[in-house]
């Protein structure tokens, strides 16, 4: 029998994730992982503490999973705050539903630590990471046969959207050959003066609103540097989305942020990618995180772990209606 969902708790529990003008940094930080944090794991779920590159990461891994594939999960936050603790509960439940491996860095977080410091150690953990998967997977693979590729699933939720777009936007062809899958959930794409949700009044969206865009866009970053694709991905050019890999955005279709994401989807496609816009009616802003209060954030996993298990192809603009560069850039071209 269908779970009986408690929207204003699940409501109550999502604006944990929201900062904004009347926030505090260290009581934002504090609350949000208060919220979120998880004292049981799934069974067979082993959590691990690793260091890729300079950051500090856990790892999930699940009893059962694809040797060759391993997800990077970059948690949102407003910029300011996520932790492992905050999110091992969330990723869990991927890590289980993608039968992969989970990362989680534990990247610096503005004020004390403003953009570019978040790009910078998620390109050091990609780096690290794919090193490490190419020498796995070269040493799995038994003499004479094809080698086993790495495969790399670029997962990020909200602000961290961006920070993912740019670690890709860096990214020599031969490193995207390897990831598979880029999801992204809720993701903030336009910080800058051009975007519309920064001067929206009244808005449907029940978790986020332009003062918590505007107030995270501050801290983590200088208003010119808003109008950069490294901080807003919709702003790229049809060659930065080159050879972008398939991506799978979720979100629901009260969201504020919904028109952006449609308007980025569109952009992949023209530029020859594909990408899948999957929206759930009357959903909030990462209600997937809402687990314990809403049946369709059950729904939505299992939805990402088909995507991520499963291929999808075409470059036709797909929206799925559901029913109950840094400048010194680690691999940019010289």
């Amino acid at each position: 029998m269908p779970m009986q969902n408690d929207r204003k708790s699940a409501i109550k529990k999502l604006k944990l994730l929201t900062f904004n003008s009347k926030s505090n940094v260290d009581s934002f930080r504090a609350k949000l992982d208060e919220g979120f944090k998880t004292t049981f794991l799934p069974n067979g779920l082993e959590a691990s503490k690793y260091k890729y590159g300079n950051t500090d990461c856990t790892v999930l891994s699940p009893e059962l999973y694809a040797s060759n594939r391993v997800m990077l999960y970059i948690h949102g936050g407003s910029f300011v705050g996520g932790s492992e603790v905050s999110y091992k509960s969330f990723c869990s439940s991927l890590a289980a539903k993608c039968f992969c491996r989970v990362v989680i860095p534990s990247y610096r977080l503005a004020p004390a630590y403003p953009y570019p410091a978040a790009n910078e150690d998620i390109q050091g953990v990609f780096k690290s990471l794919f090193t490490e998967e190419q020498i796995n997977c070269s040493l799995s693979t038994e003499k004479g046969e094809k080698p086993i590729l790495p495969e790399i699933v670029i997962a990020a939720d909200s602000s961290a959207a961006s920070i993912a777009c740019s670690l890709i936007f860096n990214l020599r062809d031969r490193y995207r050959s390897c990831i598979s899958k880029v999801v992204l959930l809720s993701p903030w794409l336009n910080l800058s003066s051009s975007s519309r949700l920064l001067s929206a009044k009244k808005v449907s969206d029940e978790v986020m609103n332009s003062d918590v865009l505007r107030k995270s866009a501050s801290i983590y970053t200088y208003e010119s540097n808003t109008e950069s694709p490294f901080v807003s991905p919709l702003l790229a050019d049809e060659s930065m989305l080159k050879n972008f890999p398939p991506v799978f955005i979720q979100m629901g279709s009260k969201e504020i942020l919904l028109e952006d994401a449609k308007l980025f989807c569109d952009k992949l496609i023209a530029a020859g990618n594909s990408c899948l816009l999957d929206v759930w009616p009357d959903m909030m802003f990462m209600f997937q995180m809402a687990d314990e209060y809403l049946h369709e954030s059950h729904l939505a996993l299992d939805k990402i772990g088909k995507i991520v298990t499963e291929n999808f192809a075409g470059q036709e603009a797909l929206q799925i209606e559901n029913k109950p560069r840094l400048e010194h850039s680690l691999f940019s071209e010289a």
